[in-house]
């Protein structure tokens, strides 16, 4: 054989998941949890691990009551191995400790990659039990059941799993489709004001870079939706969900394996505020306010006009979030530019920061203006109304 020979492979990979809407998911009459799972190919019932999110659990006690009801109800279909309860919020994401809680409920329930895990909580918590998913035996499937605005609409209906470490948000993680998502409303009836309105953002976001009429939409419906109006909210949740799987489909990198992340307008400063904070600030609370800076620094770049940045960041406001940045002082504000860099680590390659230039149109820079950001900044805080502090 002659040296330097290569041997050169390619093969394609096609993935496929639903998400279903629907209300009391697991309501003995719902037979949507039962149906998607007798649809799967396996000889007997399929074993389940459930994972809850602690607050899901308090606002909803009988959760796990119905959960064991409606296995027992459809026992030829499905095999109810064990509940576990974990803290929510990004709790669950920055102590790995809880990874290993999940691995060893996927081990002792001989959860095989033929099983199922279920997940029901918030997006860090879905993040998390998808990462332990995904590293067990190289991956066992997933069904993710959100139950926050945000989760519903963008933290589960993508393909990434992580966690928090070294300081650095979702510094570990994979790429893995879940099996299904479903989304049940009730159980939005619970979520105090804040998580109501966390999710909003995402949807802002992704209305501003792709579609003006969907902006239009929540600029209409902006008090509505701080009035939890069920009906608004749930067309919000449907078009950004919609939105945010198309581009996963369409947008040419799924993995991840470019710079260009237009999905994370905004999340340069809103992952810092998050770790600068110590996660007091909702991750949807701290994408508003990085948008609202990146639209300042738009502005101050000259890439839009006075009307535009007022017109967002009144939607902002509208909706109910607090667009103070909650820093001081000169050292807080390098802390916080620091996150630019640390967003290029993340992505890998060049810096890439998504930004607006119109309504429903973005652009892409590779390069920060840090005094004109320091100037968007204080540009910002100067306009916004300061609010009581998370």
């Amino acid at each position: 054989m002659k040296s330097n020979t290569t041997i050169k492979q390619s093969f394609q990979v096609q993935y496929e998941y639903q998400l279903y809407f629907t209300e009391a998911v697991f309501a003995k009459e719902n037979t949507l949890f039962h149906d998607l799972l007798k649809a799967y190919p396996s000889e007997g019932a399929v074993k389940i691990l459930f994972v809850i999110d602690d607050e899901v659990k308090h606002k909803h006690p009988n959760l796990e009551d119905d959960i064991k009801a409606y296995g027992l109800s459809y026992a030829s279909v499905i095999q109810h191995t064990e509940t576990l309860t974990i803290p929510g919020g990004e709790t669950a994401k920055n102590d790995e400790r809880y990874v290993r809680q999940v691995i060893e409920g996927i081990n002792s329930n001989s959860i095989c990659r033929h099983s199922f895990v279920v997940a029901i909580g918030g997006g860090a918590l879905i993040d998390m039990v998808g990462y332990a998913a995904t590293i067990a035996h190289r991956g066992v499937k997933l069904i993710r059941v959100p139950t926050t605005v945000l989760a519903q609409n963008d933290a589960a209906v993508g393909v990434k799993n992580g966690i928090n470490t070294l300081g650095k948000k979702n510094f570990l993680g994979t790429f893995a489709p879940p099996y299904a998502i479903i989304n049940d409303s009730r159980f939005l009836e619970t979520l105090d004001q804040r998580d109501w309105i966390s999710g909003v953002a995402e949807a802002i976001k992704v209305a501003l870079i792709k579609d003006i009429s969907f902006f239009e939409y929540i600029e209409e419906h902006a008090l509505q939706l701080a009035a939890r109006d069920m009906n608004s909210m749930q067309y919000v949740i449907y078009q950004c969900a919609k939105m945010h799987m198309a581009h996963i489909a369409n947008g040419g990198d799924p993995f991840e394996s470019g710079s260009s992340r237009p999905l994370d307008f905004g999340h340069w400063a809103a992952h810092k505020l998050e770790h600068m904070t110590q996660y007091s600030l909702r991750h949807g609370e701290a994408v508003a306010i990085g948008m609202a800076i990146d639209i300042a620094y738009a502005y101050k770049i000259g890439l839009i006009g006075e009307d535009i940045l007022e017109r967002v960041l009144q939607v902002l406001e509208n909706v109910g979030f607090n667009l103070h940045i909650p820093i001081s002082g000169e050292k807080e504000l390098e802390t916080l530019l620091n996150g630019i860099q640390e967003f290029r680590e993340h992505l890998g390659g060049k810096l890439t920061i998504t930004l607006l230039s119109k309504i429903g149109s973005k652009m892409d820079v590779h390069e920060i203006d840090l005094s004109k950001m320091k100037e968007a900044i204080a540009l910002l805080n100067n306009k916004v109304t300061i609010k009581t502090s998370y």
